[in-house]
């Protein structure tokens, strides 16, 4: 009997017990879907961070205090006090594998205007730190290296900020606000970037000059970092190497002496979350994915049930000449036509729940490729494990016994 044959036999067989059918695929349907949609959200997940981390430069290098042993007890590295406004300078001046550096110190605290207030926080950064952290203005000027110079009382504020302290709108340029009873005059207003993937609202800040940050408000004379922007992401690693060089040599440090300073690159971050969204997502798929296995040994016993219902059938085939083979291949077809038909619905409904979490519970979704060609392919291997047994035990029948079958 010739595979066409079969395959008629098979659907045939099929058709006759739709509902049993139906049952049989279920599993499959329910299980293939259950993996598109954990490999969907993981994806649109991973996309989605990806995409906030690269908003921010994918060649941002950010060089901070290290931490330090004093008196057996290893210190915080935010309390810490090595880095200058020497190393700054040094980095700013010598460096040939960067293109924008910034220090930063940072405060946090309440801001106000008139009767309104609101909590936030205070950056005082030098005006490439915009570049670096490809911020852009969405009305005003920034500040210039003249208020760096003269630790101006100006500020660049977020649309948070704005619309905490300026509900009824209008034009916020020029006018006044108050960060810890120090008077700020505001010159530009931020362009918006909304929540990133961490939940943070990246809008709910105030940029200043550092040295007005250090000297008005902080009172100190260390920075808390240094931002810089490498010439291309490719650099980044030439680009740490020599910022390494710098600062040791700035902080006279000796050979064996450890850094007392950490450099992290947003690539490294990039990396990284990359690395714990795939670990999290392998974890869905495989809880995922024994719904499969429940679903293939579901086949497996309906089959058994067609095999026992059909063996007065097998019999009478197997006496007008059916081959064991014959017999063996049917019931296979059938096991495998059922995991497909199961894996390709399985499949048109994963990207329906893939859809339905975007669209209602505004859940990052992006179904992978590879994902679906991995599913049809674990749909016909689970079709022939789970269907050999079943089809094993209809070929080795004997044909004289199955006729008597009842």
């Amino acid at each position: 009997m010739n595979f066409i044959n079969l395959l008629k036999v098979a659907v045939k067989a099929l058709a006759n017990n739709k509902f049993r059918s139906f049952l049989s695929m279920l599993g499959i349907i329910i299980g293939v879907a259950a993996v598109i949609v954990m490999m969907a959200i993981g994806q649109g997940s991973k996309e989605s961070v990806r995409k906030n981390i690269s908003q921010m430069g994918t060649n941002i290098i950010m060089i901070r205090p290290g931490a330090d042993m004093r008196g057996g007890v290893r210190q915080d590295p935010s309390a810490m006090q090595t880095l200058k406004m020497e190393d700054y300078e040094a980095i700013k001046n010598e460096t040939q594998y960067i293109t924008y550096v910034s220090p930063e110190v940072s405060s946090s605290g309440q801001v106000i205007y008139g009767s309104n207030n609101t909590n936030t926080s205070v950056y005082g950064v030098d005006p490439e730190y915009l570049d670096i952290k490809q911020w852009e203005l969405s009305d005003g000027v920034s500040f210039t290296e003249a208020d760096i110079n003269s630790a101006a009382k100006v500020a660049l504020v977020g649309k948070t900020v704005v619309d905490e302290l300026f509900p009824e709108g209008g034009d916020v340029i020029g006018k006044t606000i108050r960060f810890k009873s120090y008077p700020i005059r505001i010159i530009g207003i931020l362009k918006s970037k909304g929540y990133n993937s961490f939940g943070m609202d990246q809008d709910n800040l105030i940029l200043m000059p550092y040295t007005s940050v250090m000297k008005r408000i902080l009172a100190q004379t260390y920075l808390s970092t240094i931002n810089c922007s490498a010439i291309t992401e490719e650099m980044t690693d030439q680009a740490i190497e020599e910022l390494t060089a710098i600062l040791r040599r700035n902080h006279k440090l000796k050979d064996g002496d450890d850094d007392n300073f950490t450099i992290r690159s947003q690539q490294e971050m990039m990396e990284t979350m990359s690395s714990t969204m795939d670990s999290i997502t392998i974890i869905l798929v495989v809880a995922a994915a024994f719904s499969l296995l429940v679903a293939g040994i579901g086949i497996m016993n309906i089959m058994l049930v067609s095999v026992t219902e059909r063996t007065k059938e097998i019999g009478l085939r197997m006496s007008v000449g059916a081959r064991g083979l014959d017999i063996s291949a049917q019931f296979l077809i059938e096991s495998i036509f059922i995991s497909i038909t199961g894996g390709l619905l399985g499949i048109g409904l994963g990207f329906l729940l893939s859809w339905g979490a975007n669209a209602f519970f505004s859940l990052p979704t992006s179904v992978p490729a590879w994902s679906i060609v991995v599913s049809f392919v674990i749909c016909t291997v689970i079709g022939v494990l789970f269907g050999y047994f079943p089809a094993r035990k209809a070929a080795s029948l004997d044909p004289i016994e199955a006729i008597r079958y009842e």
